[in-house]
């Protein structure tokens, strides 16, 4: 008897969440291999760790001969703490737990990206099913810029006129908020093929007009297509979202009046970004402007705020807010969030006092345990102000702004509707590796004993 494609879709899945299990076994056994026979090699590599953290700090914040010199502590750091883990035999164990580590996440996705394929009716049953008139414009507006000429490579405009959907360019010197109004008025659902900023912008037109709206991304980082669930190398599959009648609601946030879906960034990056020369020349940048921002002349950041546990602050070297919090487990890269339909802004705050913390806060990021680092904060809230005494660096979705203090943030609940194509996953990289969490350990169980995720909960 043939089976079906759901059926061999269930079973690859289960599998995935069997070949999961076992490789966490396997983490769990490494582990505790490691700290049994290897104690003291894994102490020496993080007592390297921690000169690394420390002399890197100096070489961040410092200029001349002393840049020099802790560049060169960190290189002999780190071939310290590789000579240790060589020489007490730890190698072989580190290695067994990076394979299992890798496994587990591997599979782990593979197979919470089946299930969610299986329970693609009941996801199509969680929007709401709103039927539209094929009379009504299905208007997308195009950057050609975006994603280094995206547009053009992936013949958007072709593309959607096959699919009735009527392109428009952007042309150098264009409003795009002003342009989005205008074809606003006859439209009846509006698409952005571009950058996170251009998604913004054109998504709270979208608000304002009360239409569905459709991510395509064709941007270079494409933050807001990632955790929608959408394939961001599926640029031209993006387009059949604009048929799609089914639709779901996610969050907004602003500062101010300015509108942002991922997050507003305050502190180092967003001064570095203000700088002309950051676009074409990152890495020369940071190393000619951060001493001035770290070093012991630093004037520290006037970012006056209130945080939950330690109540008033002054300043912080980095804050963030999103809409929505993010599952950060390091500091490089931001990351993605499980879910945009949570109704609060998520904040992180990070300080780093001395050349101590700064190793402290490299171990842990070694680790990916960076939230235990003690300059840590984190919380949720529906809104959040920052003051200042002068205009604030902001980086807004990517985008480099200057902001009037103070700065106030709220959240916008469900306030944008949202269209996805048929084929997506609708699942973040967050939602898909949740990591060795207790939630996800039990969604594996569930999948590998034949259940839907949902019957547990």
């Amino acid at each position: 008897m043939l089976r079906s494609d759901g059926d061999r879709v269930l079973s690859r899945g289960r599998l995935a969440a069997i070949v999961a299990l076992v490789a966490l076994v396997g983490v769990v056994v490494a582990l505790v291999v490691l700290l049994v026979r290897d104690a003291v090699a894994l102490g020496e590599a993080l007592g390297a760790l921690a000169v690394v953290g420390a002399a890197g700090w100096l070489a961040l914040s410092r200029y001349g001969t002393l840049r020099v010199v802790a560049l060169i502590v960190v290189v002999g750091a780190l071939g310290a703490g590789a000579a240790a883990l060589i020489h007490r035999g730890a190698v072989n164990e580190l290695i067994g737990l990076a394979v299992a580590l890798a496994v587990f996440g591997v599979a782990t996705r593979v197979a919470l990206r089946r299930a969610a394929a299986t329970d693609g009716p009941m996801r199509q049953a969680a929007g709401a099913r709103v039927p539209f008139s094929r009379a009504g414009r299905f208007v997308l507006l195009l950057n050609p810029r975006s994603g280094g000429g995206k547009v053009a490579r992936f013949d958007l405009v072709g593309e959607s006129r096959r699919r009735g959907i009527e392109p428009i360019l952007l042309e150098p010197g264009d409003d795009l908020v002003k342009l989005a109004r205008e074809v606003a008025r006859s439209a009846e659902v509006l698409g952005m093929a571009g950058g996170d900023g251009s998604q913004a912008l054109v998504a709270q037109v979208a608000i304002e007009r009360e239409l569905a709206y459709v991510c395509v991304p064709a941007g270079t980082r494409n933050h807001l297509a990632l955790d929608l669930g959408l394939d961001r190398d599926a640029v031209v599959a993006a387009l059949d979202a604009f048929a799609n009648e089914v639709e779901h609601r996610i969050d907004v946030a602003f500062v101010n009046d300015r509108i942002f879906i991922n997050n507003v960034s305050l502190g180092i990056y967003a001064e570095i970004v203000q700088s002309e020369a950051y676009r074409d020349a990152k890495l020369e940048t940071m190393e000619k402007l951060l001493p001035d921002m770290l070093g012991p002349r630093a004037t520290p950041f006037d970012l006056r705020f209130s945080d939950p546990e330690r109540g008033d602050l002054h300043s912080a070297q980095i804050l963030l807010v999103s809409n929505n919090p993010y599952r950060l487990s390091r500091l490089a890269g931001v990351g993605s969030r499980p879910h945009l339909d949570g109704g609060l802004l998520g904040i992180v705050a990070v300080e780093v006092a001395s050349a101590a913390q700064a190793a402290e806060l490299v171990a842990l990021e070694a680790l990916g345990q960076v939230r235990r680092f003690q300059g840590w904060s984190e919380w949720t809230a529906e809104r959040f102000t920052v003051d200042s005494a002068s205009s604030v660096a902001a980086g807004i979705d990517g985008e480099a702004l200057l902001l009037e203090p103070p700065l106030e943030f709220r959240i916008a609940p469900a306030a944008l509707r949202i269209r996805l194509p048929p084929q997506a996953v609708g699942l973040s990289p967050a939602a898909l590796a949740p990591g060795l969490t207790r939630s996800a350990f039990r969604d594996l169980w569930q999948i590998a004993s034949g259940r839907s995720r949902e019957d547990g909960r």
